[in-house]
């Protein structure tokens, strides 16, 4: 199974290296961010688990979308990697390098970008199995300097920018060969959610494809 979903997600990043990020009290809400999203050409959504409704937003984007990759987002604990795998999270992202939750993704084929921001860790995730980890806060922790750095030492290894990340910089970060996609929040800003203004979110999802695809010609 994770063999079918890396080959779909790299495929899928190939297309738009982008990963936006839902965060929602109101499945129906999240429901219509995945589609604007989907509509503005991402159709791989991360849902950060920052709610108490968080899984049941997670699980009814699976469940009313066809043809959209959800993954799972804030992932602390095994616990929490166990509940979102049994809701559909076809994919787990965490803020963090946390040995336990890396495996039990591992042993059950689940695909995850775990969290890194040094050498040491990312030293540690090669060393248990991984070669796609997410890189975070990336702005914060070095920004493409310190990817370049990282990719010159860990060359087997490919990141996944987030935290910082926005329409303005996200170019130079998509021009990094060892970074496969980027995750970001600017796609999915509040205030138009909160205004139901989901055209705005569909054209910032175009805006965004449209600055990949010129990154990455």
């Amino acid at each position: 199974m994770s063999k079918i979903i890396a080959q779909i997600l790299e495929e899928k990043f190939q297309a738009a290296p982008i990963v936006p990020l839902i965060e929602a009290d109101d499945p129906d809400v999240a429901v219509q961010t995945a589609k604007a999203l989907q509509a503005g050409g991402l159709d791989v959504v991360e849902v950060v688990l920052r709610t108490d409704a968080a899984l049941d937003c997670m699980e009814a984007i699976v469940k009313e979308t066809s043809d959209i990759i959800v993954g799972a987002g804030t992932v602390l604990t095994v616990y929490q990697a166990g509940q979102a795998v049994s809701r559909g999270a076809r994919f787990v992202v965490s803020p963090g390098l946390v040995d336990a939750v890396a495996q039990y993704c591992l042993d059950r084929s689940v695909p995850i970008f775990a969290g890194t921001m040094t050498a040491g860790e990312v030293q540690r995730a090669y060393a248990l199995g991984l070669r796609t980890v997410k890189f975070f806060p990336a702005k914060l922790a070095g920004g493409v300097p310190m990817l370049k750095a990282l990719s010159s030492v860990f060359r087997e290894m490919r990141f996944m920018p987030t935290g910082g990340v926005s329409a303005e910089n996200l170019p130079e970060f998509l021009a990094v060969p060892s970074v496969v996609a980027c995750g970001g929040s600017w796609l999915t800003p509040k205030g138009s959610i909160e205004a139901g203004d989901y055209g705005a979110i569909t054209k910032l999802a175009k805006e965004a494809v449209a600055l990949a695809k010129a990154a990455r010609p």
